[in-house]
């Protein structure tokens, strides 16, 4: 999907924004706080209906409404125009497609393939479990169309079971155990097809971005012990009662990385784990381009971690993929700019977007 033009009105510092992009690479310019990355975050919120910035909505909405709307035009297969919309407030949503009224965020998300490379995405190795699950499941949503729906019913049956638990009801968690064993494996083998694909493109990406950093292995960890999740479930039964909650099964799954001998996220610096959080959203990009689906990659202030050869291999890697390129920066890099058969540049000062 290539995005053609973008609408941002009373979201965060901007009032008004009429964007109309370029094929190849767009880059945004501008001091810090001048709004920049909340050209960037629209396109997530657009994409997900949430930010990757901060959870509280009322942060986001500007001093002219009570609500933001952001609205794209994008092109699919250079062939077909759609119009994407969202409207949001401090309680409410409200979202279109090609005019039509959606129910579901996510009928947003498969017309928006974004893969997002921001300060914190170092994150994606030294934090939490629950963002490398993300980063997987958003691959494999992209590129396994079933996926979205089994995930849903795997988070209802979990929910319907952890109430069982919670109540004491040992024979409704027996009962319902079936199904999320059943559903708990598809999701698992999805997720191990996406990881195939990601471990062939991880090697070549990360000796293109810094060859020094060695060899760096990634393993998935599905989240239960044992071959079977059933099994896993049954032995677990004692112990989920006592906590009221599910244990084992693919929420609790984990993405872990190593450098050498020793766990990535204790071996290597800040800039190491960046660089190989920068190789994986490539991975990602790639891994959808695969598909026959442009991805749009968003790179937030890459120059905060990386001089300006490393932008460059970035972008150049990104572009080589077939995917769409927003920059974010303090200063417009002219070799990040000749790295695109065509380019577009944006100056961003107090919310108000100009071409440069």
């Amino acid at each position: 999907m290539l995005i053609n033009s973008l609408n941002i009105n009373n979201l965060r510092n901007i009032s008004g924004a009429d964007i109309d992009a370029d094929s190849c690479l767009n880059f945004l310019v501008g001091d810090n706080g001048a709004g920049k990355t909340t050209v960037i975050e629209s396109l997530m919120i657009l994409a997900k209906g949430r930010s990757f910035r901060t959870g509280q909505v009322a942060s986001l909405i500007g001093p002219h409404a009570d609500q933001f709307l952001i609205s794209a035009r994008i092109s699919e297969h250079t062939t077909r125009t759609l119009s994407l919309g969202l409207e949001r407030s401090a309680g409410h949503w409200r979202a279109r497609k090609d005019g039509r009224e959606v129910k579901q965020l996510s009928e947003l998300s498969e017309s928006l393939p974004l893969v997002l490379l921001e300060p914190n995405s170092h994150l994606l190795v030294s934090g939490p479990p629950d963002g490398r699950r993300r980063y997987l499941d958003w691959g494999v949503f992209h590129v396994e169309h079933g996926f979205l729906s089994t995930w849903r019913r795997y988070s209802r049956a979990i929910r319907q079971r952890n109430a069982a638990l919670r109540g004491g009801d040992a024979a409704m968690v027996k009962s319902l155990d079936p199904l999320v064993a059943d559903l708990g494996e598809q999701i698992h083998q999805l997720r191990q097809q996406q990881l195939t694909v990601l471990k062939e493109k991880l090697p070549p990406l990360l000796t293109g971005l810094s060859p020094q950093l060695g060899e760096i292995t990634m393993r998935y960890q599905k989240g239960w012990s044992g071959d079977g999740l059933r099994n896993a479930l049954e032995q677990a039964m004692s112990r989920d009662l006592d906590r009221g909650m599910t244990g084992p099964g693919p929420h609790r799954a984990d993405l872990t990385f190593r450098s050498g001998a020793h766990a990535a996220r204790d071996s290597l610096s800040r800039g190491e784990m960046k660089i190989l959080a920068t190789a994986l959203m490539l991975a990602q990009a790639e891994s959808i381009a695969a598909t026959g689906i442009t991805p749009v990659l968003l790179l937030d202030d890459l120059a905060s971690e990386f001089d300006g050869r490393h932008q460059s291999n970035v972008v150049r890697t990104g572009l080589n993929s077939g995917a769409q390129i927003w920059v974010t920066g303090t200063t417009l890099d002219e070799r990040v700019i000749s790295e695109a058969a065509s380019a577009r540049v944006f100056h961003v000062e107090h919310g108000a977007v100009t071409v440069a």
